[in-house]
């Protein structure tokens, strides 16, 4: 087990250092987190889990600045959730994020990445240029309609994202 995770590690120090920066144990640490997840996670719910882990403390600054150079350098995504709080995702190498729609919960606020292309953008007027299009589409996700449905078995301890 410990090879699989030294062998882990090593492919994400590869990772970093393919992009030209120097390896760090709070780089490798936060893309391991994001890789390993879920799905997407906050500042707060990284924060937790370095906790969680017993993983060496690291102030919010550095954790802040780690997360923006990730998304700097195509590492990790971030977007709102539907609470309007900033999600992170490690991001899939050779993948373009905006090609693709992201379902928003209304309920629990998880952002999912949909492997469907997105619409065809607008015509726009003369003289201007498109820049960027988020394309989002929100709904319950089948967590929290399976939690809703069977209201006992997450009272019994089953965990929500």
């Amino acid at each position: 087990m410990t090879h699989h995770l030294d062998s882990h590690f090593l492919d994400i120090e590869s990772t970093i250092r393919a992009t030209g920066a120097r390896v760090t144990s709070s780089r490798v640490q936060i893309l391991s987190l994001l890789q390993t997840a879920h799905g997407p996670l906050s500042h707060n719910n990284i924060e937790d889990l370095l906790n969680k882990n017993e993983l060496p403390e690291m102030d919010r600054v550095t954790l802040y600045r780690v997360l923006d150079w990730l998304v700097d350098v195509g590492l990790a995504h971030k977007a709102n959730n539907a609470r309007g709080v900033f999600c992170f995702t490690a991001a899939k190498p050779n993948i373009q994020h905006k090609q693709h729609m992201h379902f928003r919960c209304t309920d629990c606020g998880s952002v999912l990445c949909l492997d469907v292309p997105p619409p065809l953008p607008p015509v726009l007027p003369s003289g201007f240029h498109l820049a960027n299009a988020e394309f989002d589409i929100s709904g319950e996700c089948s967590d929290c309609v399976h939690n809703r449905s069977h209201p006992d078995q997450n009272q019994l301890g089953m965990s929500t994202l």
